[in-house]
């Protein structure tokens, strides 16, 4: 939130995370050496738990009264259910069943991108351009390292025949369905089936009939399988079977699925101090790379809290007895809550205050029970507190599809909260708590995978199921040739060189070294509470001290005394201020990281008045680290000024560089915003910026074509000349997504770009997408890789002109390197450059002086769209568009 005068984005994670993915927050709803070259690229620019059974009641009883909130869920549960509530039938958009020839006949789930019922597979595009020689790179020293691949050492190219299977009298339940077939599995052997659809390796015959009894009322069922396809090897659906039966796998592990991932809960680890438990988990991929087929495996962790919901209302209860309603909707309202009898998560959309567990509802039978009744029978689960109001959750559409009622209602003693609070992570002792057990060393991960390998090659029935299907696992790692490019060479004011150095960071060289481009602070305010003037100025004459030694020159502000901290105050004395006169910049100190000050400050003046601002946190002003800590400061200013503190050597073409990214609004789920920011100068230091809104979760923009060609005339304006060549950084792209974005954005790009050049020729473009979180892990002899590394063969798609990079120096933790797929290229760069190119861009994002995990465009972008969803929610002035405001 505020800047706090570290110099860093408070999404600190996405620019220099440790370990990608340490542990999921929130479940998804169930269903040779070289030396670096001389040529143009080498140029330099210009409390304890409260006990569900405990017999005592909640200080308040139903006849308590609420308004009921717009939207209010009134309806019960469907009289047709005759399963109860917290209960999810299973549909044909729930899991397939996989089962073995002979085996037992187990159930496999499938995950997203898995193959569900009438869901169609798209098949992956080839993005790779055509006129691109190789991929791989020569630039680096040569070394081989190990990624969290399996290969899988003999695959089935078997034909995949399909069946469509119906039962007379007709049985809608899919999961009686699959109970009925099930019994059969000696005729047909190894299968899948979905409820509708059968696959199998066995070509049985075009028609066949087969009897089953339905044990519920003793009914003869005619099951009718016909033949209407096959599927062969090369087909989109094909490598989803090997996912299929791989989580069939799992299951036989005897692990626990929660939401779409397998679980560990008998080897879970509790953070007793703080009321939670770590569950270890494990994340498959089999996929088609370069060579061979690979399943990737990553170790995962789910944070499950102690505390039923039971427990967060009673807390709020005590927290404010008047007002306990409001608070435990905002707490649990959107939340995922998992129910241990039936090991089912859910989204809780509502609160019935109305309802409690002695209230009844109608079942299928047309008997009408109470809920506490309900649970004591079908599950034995007795319900000690009979005033407890009602959660309630919303199903699926697809879920309503398949019959279940619309409403489910929830008992919030049977419910566990998962994962974490915005307090939570807030909380410094937590997190810290929580990454000793994630924060997995390279050395640890390994052997976790290991462990993991041995498990599924022991255990005899995954065994026989891989037996069956013709798979076979192989027993090591996979090794992957990779490359690491030589430190890069920093460039500070006067031309003085830098080296980034081994572990790519160059703080010290900041020191008492002039800036690449200082800029001069003669008039600003600093608005502070009077209390704080002594500790302020200390720390302005740290500040100029500091910008004096980098070449910045820091003049004293004048000093505006408020009586207090209340967001109103700050933004009557801004209005003052800038009624008044017309400073260069404002310099607010505030006592604490409170959201609606910090947004009050913000809109004030990036919309209403705009001037550059930086907000600080008063406990930093005595810091211990006060100089390193005033030195970030003066960085900063200096930026928001339009200065640079340092860039690196670029080739010497006219280059314009694009970030772009969407961050959603948490308040308002109708509003996105995507952000755009494009380098408008030729040592890449300068950045114009533009902000638009998106309608409800549309991640592709209708107005990044827009604010290109703006970024476009003001390149031009300060260059005289435009771009011969764009590099766009994309971030936010879901794989599903990247056809549209081809389809949707590079094409609106290419025909504004042809309208603006006349000569399609004139300029050359390349479209990257970035993706962060992957599941992807690289070891070099059992460490991480050093900064630099580049990967681009073994584990890459065949399909695609992709690669891997890691950027940061990671001494915690298993780094995570960050994809990259070039979806579109006229530049004729050979792949060695693009990389080198981006590898460059990782060592430009000013808020801090090492390398980050993504190109500086990219994170400027995504700093920007979350600087705006978050604190200001309305599109900045564009008085301010060439001024890097939001550092």
């Amino acid at each position: 939130m505020a800047e706090q005068g570290r110099g860093r984005s408070k999404s600190r994670g996405r620019g220099r995370s440790y370990d990608n993915k340490p542990y999921s927050t929130t479940p998804g709803h169930q269903s040779g050496s070289q030396s670096q070259s001389s040529h143009a690229w080498g140029r330099r620019p210009g409390p304890s738990q409260s006990q569900p059974g405990s017999s005592s009641q909640l200080p308040y009883t139903r006849p308590l009264t609420a308004q009921k909130s717009a939207g209010r869920a009134t309806q019960r549960l469907d009289p047709k259910s005759e399963s109860g509530p917290g209960y999810k039938e299973e549909s044909a958009s729930e899991p397939m069943e996989v089962c073995g020839g002979e085996g037992d006949a187990g159930r496999g789930t499938l995950g997203r991108g898995a193959m569900r019922g009438k869901r169609v597979v798209l098949p992956e595009i080839q993005t790779k351009p055509a006129n691109l020689v190789t991929k791989k790179g020569s630039t680096g020293h040569k070394v081989m390292l190990q990624a969290n691949y399996f290969k899988l050492l003999t695959t089935t190219d078997w034909c995949l025949y399909q069946y469509r299977v119906d039962f007379a009298p007709e049985e809608d339940r899919t999961i009686v369905r699959k109970g009925l077939l099930r019994l059969h599995k000696k005729t047909l052997g190894a299968y899948v089936f979905d409820g509708t659809v059968l696959y199998t390796s066995r070509l049985i015959q075009d028609k066949l009939e087969v009897w089953s009894v339905r044990q519920s009322d003793e009914t003869k069922i005619r099951i009718t399988i016909r033949l209407v396809g096959d599927m062969k090897k090369g087909d989109p659906h094909y490598i989803q079977f090997f996912n299929i039966i791989m989580r069939k796998c799992l299951d036989l592990l005897k692990l626990q699925l929660v939401g779409r991932d397998y679980f560990d809960a008998r080897s879970k680890v509790e953070v007793r101090d703080f009321r939670l438990e770590l569950w270890p988990g494990y994340l498959t991929s089999i996929k088609q790379h370069e060579n061979n087929i690979l399943m990737c495996s990553e170790i995962i962790y789910k944070v499950m809290r102690q505390q039923t919901l039971l427990d967060v209302l009673t807390d709020c209860y005590h927290q404010s007895q008047s007002d306990y309603k409001k608070l435990f909707e905002s707490q649990v309202v959107g939340t995922v809550v998992l129910t241990d009898y039936n090991n089912n998560t859910y989204r809780i959309t509502d609160i019935d205050y109305d309802t409690t567990p002695n209230s009844t509802f109608q079942l299928r039978s047309g008997e009408k029970t109470s809920y506490k009744d309900y649970y004591r029978t079908k599950y034995q689960i007795r319900i000690h507190n009979d005033s407890q109001p009602m959660l309630v959750t919303r199903l699926k559409p697809k879920e309503r599809r398949s019959g279940q009622t619309e409403l489910v209602y929830l008992v919030p003693e049977l419910c566990r909260a998962t994962g974490l609070t915005d307090n939570m992570r807030e909380n410094f002792h937590l997190m810290r708590a929580l990454a000793e057990h994630t924060r997995v060393s390279p050395r640890a991960r390994i052997d976790k995978l290991m462990i993991f390998n041995r498990r599924l090659r022991q255990e005899k029935a995954i065994v026989e199921e891989l037996n069956d299907w013709n798979m076979q696992l192989d027993e090591r790692l996979v090794d992957v040739p990779a490359r690491i490019l030589q430190p890069e060479k920093i460039v500070l004011g006067g031309n003085r060189i830098a080296t980034a150095g081994q572990f790519a960071n160059w703080t010290r060289e900041l020191h008492n070294k002039p800036m690449f481009n200082s800029a001069r602070l003669s008039n600003w305010v600093l608005i502070s509470m009077g209390r704080m003037r002594r500790d302020v100025e200390r720390f302005v004459g740290a500040v100029r001290s500091c910008g004096e030694g980098m070449g910045c020159r820091i003049e004293n502000p004048r000093y505006y005394d408020i009586n207090d901290d209340r967001s109103n105050t700050y933004s009557d004395a801004l209005e003052r201020i800038m009624s008044s006169s017309n400073p260069e910049l404002i310099f607010c100190v505030v006592s604490n990281n409170r959201v609606d000050r910090y947004s009050a400050i913000k809109k004030k003046c990036t919309v209403d008045r705009p001037v550059p601002s930086q907000v600080f946190l008063a406990k930093n002003l005595s810091a211990k680290d006060i100089r390193s800590i005033a030195t970030k400061v003066a960085i900063q200013l200096n930026c928001k000024l339009g200065g640079a503190p340092w860039s690196v050597e670029l080739p010497p073409i006219n280059l314009m560089v694009v970030g772009f990214d969407v961050c959603h609004d948490p308040n308002d789920k109708s509003r996105d915003f995507g952000a755009m920011v494009a380098s408008i100068d030729k040592s890449l230091t300068r950045y114009f910026s533009a902000v638009s809104a998106h309608t409800t979760g549309e991640e592709l923009s209708n107005e990044f074509s827009v604010n290109l060609v703006k970024a476009l005339h003001t390149y031009k304006e300060l260059n005289k000349i435009l771009p011969s060549h764009i590099v766009i950084y994309r971030d936010g792209v879901g794989e599903g997504q990247v056809p549209y974005v081809y389809e949707h954005e590079v094409t609106q790009l290419k025909s504004k770009l042809n309208s603006i050049y006349g000569d399609p020729t004139a300029v050359k473009m390349a479209f990257v997408i970035v993706t962060k979180r992957i599941n992807t892990r690289v070891f070099h002899n059992q460490n991480n890789p050093p900064p630099g590394t580049v990967v681009d063969d073994v584990i890459t798609n065949p399909l695609k002109y992709d690669f891997f990079i890691i950027s940061q120096s990671v001494r915690q933790g298993t780094v995570s390197p960050c994809a990259y797929s070039v979806i579109a290229d006229t530049t004729g760069w050979k792949a060695d450059q693009m990389q080198r190119l981006t590898y460059k861009l990782c060592h430009m994002y000013y808020n801090w002086s090492g390398t980050i995990k993504v190109p500086a465009p990219c994170q400027y972008a995504h700093k920007l769209a979350f600087f705006v969803a978050q604190f200001i929610r309305r599109p900045p002035s564009t008085k301010m568009e060439n001024l890097l405001y939001y550092l």
